[in-house]
């Protein structure tokens, strides 16, 4: 079975990777974690942790066939890797190894049925659709095969914790709804699982295939957070806001060199056409609320907004530039990476976007929680900085101060949708935001009207 599996996803054109020293024992570990990978073996007796779930308001148990939450669910964040262990390392390739070799099997046998649509199945009610979901879970392995009343068309219990196990290993909200997300989620076929893993197990090696550095971050976009990295061990994870669907996070290799505190904010050309110039049409005061200042792109010279007709402005003639401030769309730190996209990573005035579990609302940049943590971090080895609360000192201060690096950092921005945990468990999969991996499905859901709706971009001020 070892060397079937080995060789199954060798052939599948992940074999591209040149053979290592620890290439057989990374094989071998790799099969161990697939056998080991049936959730619902390993993870079966989670369902009684839902005293975990009955903690969070809106969530609870089994709900009775008549009853119907009317608050808002409250999502509770648990969304960051708990390992230490970084993407870009061995124990993540043979992760993703062992995870291949169980998905082929699934594959092998025929894959999993498909949940139909359109309406949401909740906790408790009886569906004609139930059969089909319990078996789609127990293909997968969150649901046992054994489990009593497989053909019932009755959401009982023991389905709901198995959804709930499914939607947490898929970046969802675990409502135990089957809603629309997640009816898109159990609908991609297990050939297209499958594609996925491939997909991402040629990402991560070609992240490991780099040279490897002492200290460097890595962003995974569509999994909204970073790692910090150090000495080969995971030192810091913070939650991240990336591009919207337009406006898309690229993937980037480049070098943080320095901090910018108290930044002023450049308005690139493409937000200062598409969406600035239009607001200003209909709000011309939002400049002065927002502190944002109009130069002459030809003279550099600061125009008198009062002068300009924002119904026939050409945006290629001017510049846009935000004072510092609590107001500013950076916020009040700026980590500089040059690179071809311009992007960079910065703080935000818009924290209360953290709190969403899908968080691309961005205009390319990545927007970090807890920044001043991470810029700490990267600061430390620097002359003067080498004490904790140094970045706290400058920010009491108010003061402008750009600290260039003298020991430059690499940076990432990586895609991966699909990876397994060294430690074993469900494999974990996010939703393809910008469609890359190519195996979505059409939505077909409903939304549940008692759930909380993802909170819309502000609009009180721009963002990059």
């Amino acid at each position: 079975m070892i060397d079937t599996a080995s060789k199954v996803f060798r052939a599948s054109g992940l074999a591209m990777r040149s053979l290592s020293p620890g290439l057989k024992q990374r094989t071998c570990a790799a099969v161990a974690l697939a056998l080991s990978m049936t959730v619902g073996a390993t993870q079966g007796a989670r369902a009684a942790e839902g005293d975990f779930w009955n903690s969070i308001q809106g969530f609870g148990g089994t709900l009775a066939s008549t009853e119907r939450r009317s608050e808002p669910v409250v999502d509770k964040l648990e969304d960051l890797r708990p390992s230490k262990v970084p993407y870009r390392s061995e124990e993540m390739l043979t992760a993703i190894d062992g995870a291949f070799a169980y998905y082929q099997k699934i594959v092998s046998s025929g894959g999993w049925p498909s949940v139909p649509g359109p309406r949401m199945i909740r906790p408790g009610d009886d569906d004609p659709r139930v059969p089909a979901l319990r078996k789609r879970l127990a293909k997968e392995g969150y649901l046992r095969t054994s489990s009593s009343g497989f053909d019932s068309f009755s959401y009982d219990g023991e389905l709901e914790a198995a959804v709930k196990r499914f939607q947490e290993s898929h970046g969802l909200r675990p409502s135990g709804r089957v809603d629309r997300p997640t009816l898109d989620e159990l609908n991609i076929t297990a050939e297209g699982r499958l594609k996925q893993l491939q997909l991402n197990a040629t990402r991560l090696q070609e992240l490991n295939n780099m040279r490897p550095e002492e200290r460097y971050i890595l962003v995974n976009v569509p999994a909204f957070q970073l790692e910090a990295v150090e000495r080969y061990e995971v030192q810091l994870r913070h939650r991240v806001i990336v591009g919207r669907n337009e406006r898309e996070t690229p993937n980037v290799k480049a070098t943080v060199r320095a901090l910018n505190f108290f930044p002023y904010w450049r308005v690139p050309d493409s937000i200062g056409k598409l969406d600035l110039v239009p607001r200003l049409r209909k709000e011309p005061d939002y400049l002065e609320k927002e502190k944002i200042r109009v130069f002459s792109a030809q003279t550099a010279q600061e125009m008198d907004t009062r002068s300009i007709d924002w119904s026939h402005v050409d945006p290629a003639k001017i510049k846009f530039k935000q004072d510092p401030g609590p107001q500013n769309a950076l916020g009040l730190v700026r980590i500089d990476m040059i690179n071809e996209h311009g992007v960079y990573m910065h703080d935000t005035p818009m924290k209360k976007l953290f709190e969403q579990r899908s968080r691309n609302f961005s205009a390319g940049c990545v927007r970090v929680q807890d920044v001043f943590q991470l810029a700490e971090w990267i600061a430390r080895l620097e002359a003067g900085w080498d004490q904790p609360g140094r970045v706290e000192q400058i920010l009491q201060s108010g003061q402008a101060v750009d600290l260039t690096l003298t020991r430059p950092m690499p940076v990432y921005f990586a895609y991966i949708t699909a990876w397994a945990e060294p430690s074993g468990g469900p494999v974990q999969f996010r939703p393809d935001i910008y469609n890359r991996d190519g195996v979505n499905q059409n939505g077909h859901g409903e939304p549940d009207p008692n759930e909380a709706p993802p909170a819309p971009i502000p609009t009180q001020a721009l963002a990059p």
